[in-house]
């Protein structure tokens, strides 16, 4: 079944971010004095919220990852953020979508604040009709499902606007109704993503998903995660939505 709502992963399916995000995480690092130059455990960040990544991937205690964050973010938001690159195809792929009718939402974890400086920047904010990021640390949206559910929430809006000058539906949905308005919009969605978090998240709110191998996966992380679909390169994308 053709689906009809497109959910993009950011950092790794539509930019080549690793410059930005390693070398802001090494100058965090290097705030505690910790050096690492590894780029394989740096491009580990490239995906979870960063605090948690700080713990798990050097240890840090909860007090020193967030001051880990803080450092992070004095390189990133002025520097890092634009040490970046759209994947080849990129805004081709994106174009394309729109004319077929899809409609396309941006579901990231990168902190939402960032979120429309980078689509500006690289001139793609047209294409996206919703784009949905993270709450900063101590917010309720953190992770990939969160995103995501946050993405349903704003389709519903999103379709109930289209559909006010037909009838008033807000008026009359009751809590079946919203139940079954989300199933279908379930069935009909698809994430797409390069690391395990975007195929986990799907998987947890119950949609498919898409696997990029031009990303930032690990070997065998995109089937060891259980995507559904596995893609080489951008061009397959489209061909693999139109064959569904």
């Amino acid at each position: 079944m053709r689906k009809k709502y497109i959910l993009f992963d950011l950092d790794g399916t539509l930019t080549d971010s690793s410059e930005g995000i390693t070398k802001s995480v090494q100058y965090a690092l290097d705030k505690l004095g910790i050096t690492e130059n590894d780029e394989a455990v740096l491009k580990r960040y490239i995906g979870p919220p960063l605090d948690e990544s700080f713990a798990k991937f050097h240890g840090l205690s909860r007090e020193d990852a967030l001051k880990a964050v803080n450092y992070y973010r004095e390189r990133y938001k002025d520097t890092g953020i634009y040490e970046n690159r759209l994947f080849d195809g990129i805004k081709e792929l994106l174009s394309n979508l729109k004319k077929e009718g899809y409609i396309t939402a941006l579901a990231t974890c990168k902190p939402e604040i960032y979120v429309p400086t980078i689509l500006k920047y690289f001139d793609i904010e047209q294409y996206f009709d919703i784009a949905v990021g993270s709450e900063l640390e101590g917010g309720a949206r953190r992770h990939k499902d969160d995103v995501i559910n946050e993405v349903f929430n704003q389709i519903i809006k999103l379709n109930k606007a289209d559909n006010a000058h037909i009838t008033n539906a807000s008026d009359t949905t009751n809590v079946s109704d919203t139940a079954d308005i989300l199933n279908n919009i379930k069935a009909d969605s698809i994430m797409i993503g390069d690391r395990k978090d975007d195929i986990l998240g799907a998987k947890n709110c119950g949609i498919e998903s898409i696997g990029v191998r031009y990303g930032f996966a690990e070997e065998n992380e995109l089937e060891n995660a259980g995507a559904d679909y596995i893609v080489e390169n951008v061009q397959d994308i489209i061909t693999t939505l139109d064959e569904m």
